[in-house]
């Protein structure tokens, strides 16, 4: 057989072999937050762009939330302002606060709009602040049993799905970073991206909430072993927390209250791997961890 055949007869395969999971997901919103590794690879963040294409055009509605760490880090560092985290959480200054709003909604947003729309002009940018859809107060965590200051983070009070689900229905996809309002006090908030992109999946009754990681998903007994948990129900996940490194928790907690608030699954993936988000998706073959909502006690078959 000529090469050029097995390689059409090979994708072939690959098409007919998601269709399943293509009626499964049919005309479904799923979030999927970005994140990591993902954001500052050219070829991973490509690979993801066309990604999100695919999935609207096969028919599934995308919501994108992004995050932006490394590239506030470099401009903190270019503007010779201080880096400082307690307890996991970013703080975040008033002058930090400008860079954080600035780099989220006005460089990374932007770059990434740009381009989802070079492979198909669907996606539009916009922040919690726009239409109120995202309204939070200031975040004061507990820290090894005192409360902490940490400037202008904030904690989701009210999610507004009226635009979003405007773009939906327009076809669009919408790219949202998380900055946050307060009707408190007026000013703009900080808000961890894992936690934003839950809140979006529980109000908008998605049937899937991604996390893009950098790691190859939930792993038992870490840092001791390496071995990815394929799937846990939201009462397993919910004992694991505590054991949970700093970096997985508003992840895992976002994952565990999706579920809870009717989320069909919350995904982790290896936001490393090209491609990750079709393979969890469309696939036997997953690249992550999937957390499940707990089983309805009356589906239960009692003991014998």
């Amino acid at each position: 057989m000529p090469d050029n055949v097995r390689s059409a007869l090979a994708k072939a395969e690959a098409v007919t072999d998601a269709l399943p999971w293509l009626a499964r997901h049919q005309g479904r919103t799923v979030v999927i937050k970005l994140g990591g590794h993902a954001m500052v690879n050219d070829d991973l963040t490509a690979a993801f762009a066309r990604d999100i294409v695919f999935l609207r055009q096969v028919g599934l509605r995308p919501v994108v939330v992004h995050g932006g760490g490394p590239q506030i880090n470099a401009e903190l560092e270019r503007r010779g302002l201080k880096r400082e985290f307690k307890g996991g959480l970013r703080v975040t200054s008033p002058e930090s606060m400008d860079v954080v709003r600035m780099v989220l909604a006005g460089q990374v947003q932007r770059d990434l709009v740009g381009l989802i729309n070079r492979y198909s002009p669907l996606a539009v940018g916009m922040t919690g602040e726009d239409a109120n859809t995202l309204t939070a107060k200031r975040f004061v965590p507990w820290i090894d049993g005192e409360p902490v200051d940490v400037g202008r983070v904030g904690e989701i009070t009210g999610v507004d799905t009226g635009a979003l689900h405007s773009l939906l229905a327009d076809g669009r996809i919408p790219v949202v970073s998380p900055l946050a309002r307060s009707a408190e006090d007026g000013l703009v908030y900080n808000v961890n991206a894992d936690t934003v992109a839950a809140a979006l999946a529980t109000a908008l009754r998605a049937e899937t909430l991604v996390m893009m990681t950098d790691v190859a998903g939930l792993c038992a007994g870490w840092p001791h072993s390496q071995e990815v948990i394929p799937r846990l129900t939201a009462c397993e996940l919910e004992k694991l927390l505590p054991e949970l490194s700093d970096g997985m928790v508003p992840k895992m907690t976002g994952c565990l209250d999706a579920v809870r608030g009717g989320v069909g699954a919350a995904r982790v993936i290896d936001g490393r791997v090209p491609h990750s988000v079709l393979l969890e998706m469309f696939t036997d073959d997953g690249v992550g961890t999937v957390i499940v909502p707990d089983p309805d006690e009356s589906e239960v078959m009692p003991i014998a």
